[in-house]
């Protein structure tokens, strides 16, 4: 009888899923797998849709913006990363907004503001998001000697998997990598994904290193998302303007038919990582 429920159930999940990711995921081999529960938010909330795994081996980089592949996402599909964090009063709020509407995202955290904030380091990982590196320090890295640079970012990954796992290993515990200004160089590149590292760039992004006010914010990047219909959408937790913006630009993908997609490393990988 088991076996039967679980398979009624797994049923009325493909069911409930949009053609598009159903097709999206055969035809790339992405797993469909449900996104989290949410118990603790809003009774409308915009939730996360899927979660997929992204493996070095196989898309070492991504994003359009910078690079010929990217996630393959289906129609009216978004990743959510938000880069330079963590920072208290900015950091928290967004995990506040994102936790209201039960989606996860992406946080390229950098090193030292690892070390200046580690319980909000630990709560961005305890809440189920994915933490991913951004250097040490923020520096642009083509303007550092390629073993200055690598030095760079092993320090970052240091810093940020010595506070969440209690060691760092010679590879990253989470094999995801976005350069400081997009700041790359070929030898580079090339290093990382001869380690196993995936190098995001991005699909779209909010612009918000510019000031402007939250609802130009908000008009700007909803106006892109919907000419792009989806894709990897880059934010900066640490700028107030997207802080104040951001509960309202989930109600705006929830009112406008689009889902929150969750990528995560493989499980095996992790915890080779770990050991």
């Amino acid at each position: 009888m088991w076996m039967i429920r679980r398979f009624t159930t797994i049923r009325r999940f493909m069911m409930d899923l949009p053609a598009t990711v159903l097709l999206s995921a055969l035809l790339v081999g992405t797993p469909l797998v449900a996104g989290p529960a949410c118990p603790g938010g809003q009774a409308d909330a915009l939730g996360t849709a899927r979660v997929i795994t992204i493996d070095p081996a196989e898309t070492p980089r991504l994003g359009r913006k910078h690079f010929p592949t990217t996630l393959p996402l289906a129609d009216m599909e978004v990743l959510l990363t938000f880069d330079d964090g963590p920072l208290a009063g900015r950091t928290d709020r967004v995990l506040d907004a994102l936790a209201r509407e039960c989606v996860r995202a992406t946080f390229f955290v950098v090193g030292r503001q690892a070390q200046a904030h580690p319980a909000l380091l630990r709560r961005i990982a305890a809440e189920g998001h994915t933490v991913a590196h951004h250097t040490y320090a923020h520096p642009l890295l083509d303007r550092m000697t390629p073993a200055a640079a690598e030095r760079e970012i092993d320090h970052g990954f240091a810093a940020v998997d010595t506070i969440l796992y209690g060691t760092a290993g010679a590879r990253p515990v989470v094999p995801f990598f976005r350069f400081p200004g997009f700041a790359t160089t070929p030898a580079l590149l090339a290093r990382l994904e001869q380690r196993g590292i995936a190098v995001f760039g991005a699909d779209l992004w909010a612009s918000d290193w510019n000031d402007m006010t939250p609802g130009r914010q908000l008009d700007l990047v909803m106006a892109r998302l919907e000419a792009s219909r989806g894709g990897i959408l880059l934010f900066h937790d640490t700028r107030l303007q997207t802080v104040q913006m951001l509960p309202a630009f989930l109600r705006a993908l929830k009112s406008r038919g689009f889902q929150v997609v969750h990528g995560v490393p493989p499980r095996s990988r992790t915890a080779a990582a770990r050991r």
